[in-house]
């Protein structure tokens, strides 16, 4: 018994690093990776380049990567289930067909012309969570919408500063979100059979000096991946909120992560390698970069949008 506690207290204080799995995916150095979701169809790691406009497609086996270009500003890319993607945009969500021809399917927030949506993710029946955020930076500014796949629109969480990343747990029970300036992660406990959400509260507080909460994902076992942009880590939580697993990343700005491979055991990383307002950090070679980490553990599939 005795022993048991001594390392279960262990485990909290002292996260496994895993970066010695870490290897490099893409030795690109790409403005803003973003995004990364497997495609279990063609096992493949989708991804995008967000302020260039570009959706990638890599080969894991071949390493090959297939570009296409958007032609504007994009937060994230997801499968659709009839084919294509839908792209999360400045003007709302867009539609990108197997033709390379893109168009915009809704609206979002168009008569806010600082406003563009950003990262987001579709839970098992197809519909997608995605939020927004001013290019100002203006607090409250932002709100996170619910498109179902009839393409209709709920704004279901307003006053939201940077809306990022979204992910749930495998019983689709519980719904993390991250505002990024907020220095912490959220929860909501989430009904997959209407779509809602409800119980917000905080899950992990994380010190801006740490980093700040970019994307996220999440395990079979419950833990909770996160990106921490400026903070150079991916951190796992357990579903308590306590801090048991780090990657550490040789670049700063860590964007998002996500299980793909064939057995959803490699954890890609995507980074940035753009500078805000000349930050104050060094060059660092590999920003930009995608990389890769086994930790040993499962993450969860990703779902097109549709039905």
């Amino acid at each position: 018994m005795f022993r048991k506690l001594r390392h279960a207290n262990l485990t909290r204080c002292s996260p496994i690093d895993y970066s010695n799995s870490l290897s490099v995916a893409s030795a690109i150095n790409y403005d803003i990776g973003e995004g990364p979701i497997w495609h279990p169809s063609s096992n493949k790691l989708i991804f995008v380049d967000c302020n260039l406009g570009y959706i990638h497609q890599l080969d894991p086996t071949s390493g090959v990567i297939t570009k296409y270009e958007v032609g504007e500003t994009i937060g994230v890319a997801l499968p659709c289930k009839s084919g294509g993607f839908v792209v999360t945009s400045k003007g709302g969500l867009l539609s990108y067909d197997e033709k390379n021809q893109t168009s915009l399917l809704v609206p979002i927030e168009s008569s806010l012309p600082s406003n563009r949506m950003n990262d987001g993710k579709c839970d098992s029946l197809g519909r997608l969570w995605s939020g927004t955020f001013s290019s100002t930076f203006e607090r409250g500014a932002g709100s996170l919408y619910r498109i179902d796949p009839d393409l209709s629109v709920t704004k279901v969480v307003s006053e939201v500063r940077v809306s990022n990343g979204i992910a749930w747990n495998q019983s689709e029970t519980l719904m993390y979100f991250n505002d990024t300036l907020s220095s912490g992660i959220d929860v909501f406990d989430y009904d997959i059979t209407h779509g809602t959400i409800s119980n917000r509260r905080r899950f992990v507080d994380i010190e801006r000096k740490q980093g700040l909460p970019d994307g996220l994902t999440v395990d079979i076992e419950g833990c909770v991946w996160v990106a921490l942009f400026y903070g150079s880590e991916v951190r796992r939580y357990n579903p308590q909120g306590h801090l048991v697993g780090v990657v550490k990343l040789p670049t700063s700005r860590v964007t998002s992560c996500n299980f793909g491979g064939t057995d959803l055991t490699d954890l890609y990383i995507t980074t940035a390698d753009f500078k805000i307002n000349d930050d104050g950090f060094p060059h660092e070679p590999e920003a930009g970069y995608v990389f890769k980490c086994n930790p040993g553990v499962s993450g969860l599939p990703s779902y097109p949008f549709g039905r």
